[in-house]
């Protein structure tokens, strides 16, 4: 019987150790994986700072204001007043009489100026949508990265898990054969002492 204890007692040491042993290769996955994504998480947060030249801030507020309604207002009201002012005034003080030459001039050149000018700031905004998805495709990989460590452990816990359930067959069969013997053992001894 004394035996029998020890083995008992030595089969919960090992399922313990075994446990431990588990714990701890549990706790270094997630280690891991955080280490993989730190650096996800720092590109992430801390995104590097754009520097702007002065040509691209004016660019910016070029299109923005070029874009908006008060440009379409303002530009509206300034040739509705150029029109009325060279028809109504007298013939030797309009500036730009009809058909309006010089008004025609200044669109264009300012067509001419302004599209080139919103391009730049069309062709930083998508430098910007392409760091956004960037950001993006940061985010799906520390997904992937979190989603890879689950797979890790629940695989590694059913490993073990199924590594834990034979040594247990294993050690209680042993534990059936010692018993069984030992039982046998008994038997002969009481066969014999009946015999005698």
């Amino acid at each position: 019987m004394e035996k029998l204890d020890k083995v008992k007692n030595k089969d919960i040491l090992d399922m313990e150790n075994q446990n431990d042993e588990t714990l701890n290769k549990l706790h270094e996955i997630v280690k891991k994986s955080f280490d993989e994504e730190k650096l996800i998480v720092d590109n992430l947060l801390h995104p590097p700072k754009e520097t702007l030249s002065q040509g691209q801030l004016i660019s910016d507020k070029v299109a923005r204001f070029g874009g908006s309604w008060s440009f379409i207002i303002l530009f509206t009201g300034i040739l509705i007043i150029w029109v009325i002012y060279n028809s109504i005034v007298a013939k030797q003080d309009q500036f730009d009489p009809y058909p309006f030459i010089l008004m025609n001039l200044v669109l264009s050149c300012i067509a001419a100026l302004q599209a080139p000018i919103i391009m730049m700031s069309q062709n930083r905004q998508e430098e910007k949508d392409r760091q956004r998805a960037e950001n993006d495709y940061m985010v799906n990989l520390k997904a992937e990265l979190e989603i890879r460590s689950l797979h890790k452990k629940i695989d590694m816990l059913l490993e073990e898990e199924v590594k834990q359930l034979f040594e247990s067959q294993v050690t209680h069969l042993k534990l059936l054969k010692q018993m069984s013997d030992h039982i046998d053992k008994l038997e002969k001894e009481i066969k014999n002492r009946y015999q005698q």
